[in-house]
């Protein structure tokens, strides 16, 4: 199994910008040392809710400042954002970082930002397909084009190229780093080599979405309001799409290895202690952070009673003691094959507490797992 930490970059109330961007940073490093496989980092614009806008601008720093761990984004939104200018970030950290990079994509949702960044809500509403098939050609090949009603433009050079095997470079000089081995954990790397480019992931949170990502022969990234139970029916119409698309039954063997899961971990000596960690600062996060998202079109929309949805992921994610939440996470495991997970960390609201969640999680979790 491996478990990463997913990184929202939040600003709980009372907190600036910078104290949210802070946090993450410490966690990210906190995370390598505790021996974690991962962590993920939320994209979004305008709003309190996460406060980073382009998660592989972040990716490429915490690439810098750590050695092991993998850094991902979950997601980047391709809806906003050239699939061409992503995938030449993502080849970038890729070649740079010795391969470990992965690309989490989504289609995001329809905000205020799609008219900001000028996309529209076509790129919402119809558009991911075509966004995802350009950015998938721009990893893969050495020449791409564009002919699509998004995206028409005359054949150019990739540069730099993903598929090139990226080389590990010897940062430790340079950076300022000992060159002493850091603690030394299980690996839980990806499996495979890193010649073929970056890893890609895809957010799904709806049919058209699992066939999206099966038809390409893509893993999955579930989101965190999932139970195993839903977890189970997206996975079963994802075989279903893999299927009747033509796909071979070995290689989706190896794709179901890489979906992953979001979810929540929270870990304390008590199941109490850990709820109400949460409960105090996640239900005011929610209507401070989700209810500030604004439609494109200025429509209303009806949002989640946030003290239920913190009860609810309570419920749902590893949250209680450090015996819970290993079996909380092998449930899921058991129950629907996921073995890789990126769980929130940061659900206390502040620095000291995310910090010292995310060791418990690596010391006194993780051995459970294995």
């Amino acid at each position: 199994m491996r478990v990463g930490a997913f990184l929202l970059s939040a600003q709980f109330p009372g907190q600036s910008h910078g104290e949210a961007l802070e946090r993450t940073v410490a966690s990210a490093t906190a995370a390598e040392a505790a021996g974690l496989d991962s962590v993920w980092l939320a994209e979004h614009h305008f709003v309190p809710y996460g406060v980073c806008p382009n998660a592989a601008t972040l990716a490429a720093l915490l690439l810098g400042r750590t050695r092991r761990i993998g850094v991902g984004t979950a997601v980047s939104v391709l809806s906003t954002t050239h699939p061409v200018a992503l995938g030449e970030q993502a080849a970038l950290l890729h070649l740079t970082s010795g391969g470990r990079f992965t690309l989490g994509v989504g289609r995001g949702g329809p905000w205020i930002d799609l008219k900001v960044f000028g996309t529209g809500i076509e790129a919402y509403e119809q558009g991911f397909p075509e966004r995802l098939d350009l950015l998938l050609r721009w990893l893969r090949g050495s020449r791409v084009g564009g002919s699509g009603p998004q995206f028409d433009f005359p054949e150019v050079a990739v540069v730099p190229r993903a598929t090139e095997p990226p080389r590990p470079p010897d940062l430790s000089d340079w950076l300022g780093l000992d060159a002493s081995p850091l603690r030394s954990f299980p690996r839980q790397r990806q499996e495979g080599g890193t010649a073929g480019g970056p890893p890609v992931v895809v957010a799904c949170t709806s049919p058209n979405g699992v066939r999206t990502a099966a038809e390409r022969g893509l893993p999955m990234l579930l989101g965190m309001h999932s139970g195993d139970d839903d977890k189970r029916e997206m996975l079963a119409a994802y075989r279903a799409a893999w299927r009747a698309s033509g796909r071979g039954e070995e290689q989706l063997a190896r794709v179901e290895r890489e979906h992953v899961a979001a979810g929540v971990a929270q870990v304390e000596d008590r199941t109490s202690t850990a709820r109400a960690s949460l409960l105090r600062a996640m239900p005011d996060f929610f209507e401070h952070g989700l209810g500030a998202h604004r439609t494109v079109d200025g429509q209303g929309r009806t949002m989640r009673d946030p003290r239920a949805y913190t009860e609810l992921l309570c419920d749902l994610h590893a949250v209680g003691t450090p015996r819970q939440c290993a079996d909380r996470l092998l449930a899921t495991a058991e129950r629907t094959g996921i073995r890789r997970f990126a769980l929130l960390a940061e659900g206390s609201g502040d620095t000291e507490g995310t910090l010292h969640n995310i060791a418990r999680l690596g010391a006194e979790v993780l051995p459970q797992l294995n």
